[in-house]
């Protein structure tokens, strides 16, 4: 198992966000985490890696790979976050230093992370970029300077940079118009299938989950009401929150638009 979650609450001073909430991610699972906004998801994505606010608390257990993730350092756990564990953010601009080239920003995070020579870094960069889709000359580019489509695939090289086991997407494609965001979900379908990565996948688009998830888990303020597999979830729902998502959901098609089965320009 790579990932297992043990009962976890997540508290403000005031509040219950998070409450006892259990599930378990296999090597090579596409795992969507489903819900509406304010249901925690993003939460409990950000307490796997240790990110949560100071004003939050969180008691449980979390374990990747056998190791619980508590008992480990701050320092620890950064090397471990971008190593082992990586994340996309809906926010993927906030991401980047603005007046920092591409090439500074896998820079740092390969200087962070390996021993790799100088040379080493640049080749292993170019290898990224260009298994995103993504043209040498952008390497010397400033984020500015790329298109929204650009710089969310230049996120997902170097969130894939060092082969995580566990890749962690929480609404990677919200902020994309529906043409870049099957693009980006499909580049992610294929490097998955090429590096064996687990994903977490948060989202509320149904589309997206049926087209991509192993297993689903649907979050209603701040409990999972319902987890199973793609199919037990989808066609033989149980919970009346999860019918009514799914009944007020767009129509769930099963195919890509015309023309996007390859990855394009952004």
């Amino acid at each position: 198992m790579i990932l297992s979650v043990e009962q976890v609450t997540i508290r403000s001073r005031e509040n219950i966000i998070v409450d006892q909430v259990s599930l378990q991610i296999r090597a090579g699972q596409w795992f969507a985490l489903v819900g509406q906004s304010g249901s925690g998801k993003s939460l409990l994505s950000q307490a796997i890696g240790q990110m949560l606010a100071p004003n939050l608390q969180v008691e449980g257990k979390i374990s990747f790979k056998g190791r619980d993730l508590f008992t480990l350092s701050r320092k620890e756990m950064r090397t471990l976050r971008g190593s082992k564990i990586s994340y996309i953010f809906q926010d993927y601009q906030g991401s980047f230093t603005p007046f920092r080239t591409i090439a500074q920003h896998f820079e740092e995070y390969q200087k962070n992370h390996t021993t790799r020579s100088a040379k080493e870094r640049k080749d292993e960069a170019m290898r990224a970029l260009q298994s995103v889709g993504l043209e040498e000359i952008l390497y010397h580019r400033y984020p500015f300077q790329l298109s929204g489509g650009q710089l969310q695939r230049v996120s997902i090289a170097l969130a894939l940079l060092l082969s995580p086991d566990l890749l962690i997407a929480d609404e990677a494609t919200t902020a994309l118009d529906s043409v870049s965001g099957h693009r980006i979900l499909e580049l992610l379908a294929r490097r998955q299938r090429e590096t064996g990565c687990a994903i977490l996948f948060i989202t509320h688009d149904w589309r997206h989950v049926r087209r991509y998830a192993d297993h689903i888990a649907v979050m209603k303020e701040g409990t999972i009401v319902e987890s199973g597999g793609k199919h037990r979830v989808l066609d033989h729902r149980r919970d009346d929150y999860t019918k009514q998502l799914i009944q007020a959901a767009p129509t769930l098609g099963h195919g890509l638009p015309s023309g996007l089965q390859e990855v394009g320009e952004g």
